[in-house]
């Protein structure tokens, strides 16, 4: 049987950027070294690296247009969760609600970093971005 004609993939692009972020424990905020990233392969995440004392970072995959979304009003499900603050914060509650992190962040230096994600790969595009070829592969097509 012939193999349907697959359009090329465009070039992988990405970004990445450091980000100060507040991990919130019950006594204070605390300053937390992270990285934000973003890879055209995967492109409706965001990627969130929490670089810990002494050990490999965390990390968290987060849709990059509930960020957007968050920074209007609260939103997500599960195990992630953003809202704004009044004060310009965006804060991410990660992970089930009795063991979750709560990290902050400044809305205007999150937003701009998702909105250069869509100069990447504009909306309605993200299915290009994708290599289907490994899951058609493990269906049999």
């Amino acid at each position: 049987m012939p193999q349907p004609h697959v359009a090329p993939l465009p070039a992988p692009r990405g970004l990445i950027q450091s980000m100060a972020m507040d991990l919130f424990t019950a006594d204070a905020a605390v300053p937390i070294d992270t990285t934000v990233g973003y890879d055209s392969r995967d492109p409706h995440a965001l990627s969130i690296a929490f670089h810990l004392l002494g050990e490999d970072p965390v990390v968290w995959r987060v849709d990059r247009e509930m960020i957007l979304t968050g920074s209007l009003g609260p939103t997500g499900d599960g195990e992630v969760r953003v809202r704004p603050t009044p004060d310009g914060g965006l804060l991410l509650r990660l992970g089930p609600p009795a063991q979750c992190a709560v990290v902050r962040c400044r809305q205007e230096t999150i937003g701009r970093f998702v909105r250069e994600t869509f100069v990447l790969v504009p909306e309605g595009t993200e299915e290009h971005h994708i290599d289907w070829g490994p899951l058609l592969a493990s269906l049999g097509h």
